[in-house]
């Protein structure tokens, strides 16, 4: 067995009060990371909520922490937080993104920005704000999707999102290989979380025929990836995306 020890370790997982964010945060904290939860501010305080709830939930080393990746403002005090709570920051994990679906002849430039600024852009800004702050040999995973290799009607907005980010990852890797951080991303298939729960279920029918293995992937298969891509197993990897599909596509 080849445990993988994530001890003095520090973690910030975007949109990590829910989902595959909220996997992902117990997973790595699991290995023995600290982890930060961070979420956006709405109106209706959920997302502080679930992600206090979720910090909660994993206990000691877990914090929840705002930081809308909107702002690099906001960012930046995040991190900043995150390094005086734990002393470090050695992974950042890319995964706040929003679903805006509508068929490209009746999107709005609304639909599109918003994805863009929030699925592309956020990357972006999360990075520029993490990448000074890292501690050499870090790691950063960005989380894709089969949508950016495929192309899902009604996805013209994501798909671009997610497609920028597999380039982004590739370029970035090279611009912090001289510091050993490794950027990768992960592009899962279809995943029945909330978000995948939101596709019809005639079209999630359609696309589990597919899928060689037959089923749709689970949270922890992600984020299993993820833990992966964050272990010193990953020292040699970089600019890559791991696709966690069943087959759908390699």
């Amino acid at each position: 067995m080849i445990p993988i020890d994530l001890k003095s370790k520090t973690a910030v997982v975007t949109g990590g009060g829910q989902g595959l964010g909220k996997q992902t945060a117990e997973t790595l904290h699991k290995a023995g990371a600290n982890v930060a939860v961070c979420y956006f501010h709405d109106s209706e305080g959920i997302n502080q909520q679930r992600a206090e709830e979720t910090a909660l939930q994993l206990g000691a080393r877990a914090i929840a922490v705002e930081g809308d990746v909107r702002s690099r403002e906001s960012i930046g005090g995040m991190f900043d937080r995150v390094v005086e709570e734990f002393g470090s920051l050695d992974i950042v994990i890319n995964n706040a993104a929003i679903l805006r679906d509508r068929s490209f002849k009746k999107m709005s430039d609304d639909e599109w920005d918003s994805v863009i600024d929030t699925n592309l852009s956020g990357v972006f800004r999360v990075c520029k704000e993490a990448a000074p702050r890292l501690s050499d040999g870090g790691r950063i995973v960005s989380m894709a999707s089969i949508s950016g290799f495929t192309g899902f009607f009604g996805q013209t907005n994501y798909s671009s999102a997610k497609a920028g980010v597999v380039g982004f990852t590739k370029a970035l890797s090279k611009e912090l290989a001289s510091r050993r951080i490794t950027v990768n991303a992960v592009a899962p298939g279809v995943v029945l979380t909330e978000m995948g729960e939101s596709i019809p279920e005639a079209a999630r029918d359609e696309m589990l025929k597919q899928i060689p293995l037959n089923r749709f992937g689970t949270p922890e298969e992600i984020s299993n990836a993820i833990l992966f891509l964050c272990s010193p197993l990953a020292d040699y990897i970089t600019g890559q995306t791991i696709h966690v599909n069943g087959g759908w596509l390699g």
